[in-house]
């Protein structure tokens, strides 16, 4: 009977019902975005300059460090100038000599000029002596400008930096023959602060951003007051933004593709001429972006979708269109309204028309700051 009676209380009492599940939300809140291009491009000097030999001669002495920093007129090179030395000492001989010539038919010259009123020379012996005079003047002229050229060829001896930056490993060493046929190649100068960045970028994209700034759905952003953030190859974020200088107007037929100049600081020479890295531009802005983290999104042969919380605190699934990567997040461009709650932790344990109890959705790194115990200062 004992039996019994217990077996009748135990199949008469139901068993309680579960709570709902508690899942993580994010509420669509739209806001202003910079829709951030991630292009590849080259870095390059922004000044080069090739050091050449515009003397001919042997070359004396190498007075610089190969790879360090120079400035504009540091010597570089000195070329045996002994030769030049020899040329401009003969020009100015010959200068000397025509200045004597031109006194001297000046002065022949100026003899002549009142014999000829009285008949006592020819007029055809004046005008001869007119003539030296101006050939004399002629040849002075002459003189001066070899003397001139000389003096270039003599300071042209001493190679000096045309511009301010790093050199190169040197192309000749003492003792080498420079200048003979045409300039020889020394050493190349190239300016590394700041640096040049050239960019490719599909003109179908480009088209496409216009396209959205003409008809309202994007905001322009003035080229230069974008800055750009450089990613280099191990995926670091240099600490110096660049900025634009402008977009090539011709396009590539072999790519389609046009080239945007931008101008990189680099004043610790982290970077270097000729590396490959990631430039991170915005190019537009949208007014009223819905961005969701990109664990929410959930992708199958229909195309993308999120969880929403309804008015009631049930499960619905919500189709939406996928942009853009910000961060860690997902740029909505359609599918979702403003309010709208998102389930962001807890998709996997729920489904349609599930009743759940929202909570705010915390990021993992702030869910682990809050979870760390306090100091005993701040407990007491």
């Amino acid at each position: 009977m004992f039996l019994t009676i217990l077996l009748a209380a135990c199949g008469g009492s139901a068993p309680a019902p579960r709570p709902p599940p508690e899942v993580g939300v994010v509420v669509a809140t739209p806001r202003p975005l910079a829709l951030r291009t991630e292009l590849p491009g080259r870095l390059e000097p922004s000044r080069v300059a090739e050091v050449r030999a515009r003397a001919a001669g042997i070359v004396l002495e190498r007075t610089f460090r190969e790879g360090s920093e120079v400035k504009a007129g540091d010597v570089l090179f000195r070329i045996d100038p002994a030769p030049m030395q020899a040329q401009r000492d003969s020009a100015r001989a010959q200068l000397a000599r025509a200045q004597a010539d031109l006194e001297q038919a000046t002065l022949r010259a100026e003899r002549y000029r009142p014999l000829v009123a009285t008949r006592a020379v020819s007029a055809q012996d004046y005008d001869d002596a007119v003539a030296a005079r101006d050939k004399a003047a002629a040849d002075v002229s002459a003189a001066r400008a070899s003397l001139a050229s000389a003096g270039l060829s003599l300071d042209y001896a001493t190679v000096r930096a045309p511009i301010d930056g790093r050199i190169g490993r040197a192309s000749v060493t003492e003792g080498a023959l420079v200048g003979q046929a045409e300039p020889t190649p020394l050493a190349t100068v190239q300016q590394i602060d700041p640096l040049y960045l050239d960019m490719s970028q599909s003109s179908a994209e480009l088209s496409r951003l216009r396209r959205g700034i003409a008809s309202g759905a994007l905001q322009g952003v003035d080229e230069a007051e974008a800055d750009i953030e450089i990613v280099t190859d191990d995926g670091e974020v240099y600490p110096h933004p660049g900025r634009l200088l402008f977009t090539d107007v011709t396009v590539d037929p072999s790519t389609g593709s046009l080239t945007l100049r931008a101008e990189v600081p680099n004043p610790d020479g982290a970077l270097l001429p000729g590396m490959y890295v990631r430039a991170r531009l915005a190019q537009a802005t949208v007014p009223d972006a819905i961005l969701v983290p990109q664990q929410a999104v959930r992708r199958d042969a229909s195309g993308a979708s999120v969880l929403v919380v309804g008015p009631e605190d049930t499960i619905a699934v919500r189709r939406v269109e996928v942009g853009a990567a910000e961060q860690d997040s997902w740029v909505i461009r359609s599918g979702l309204e403003a309010g709208d709650r998102v389930v962001v932790d807890g998709v996997q344990k729920v489904h349609p028309d599930d009743p759940v109890v929202a909570v705010p959705w915390k990021p993992r790194d702030q869910r682990s700051a809050d979870a760390s115990p306090r100091p005993a200062a701040e407990r007491d």
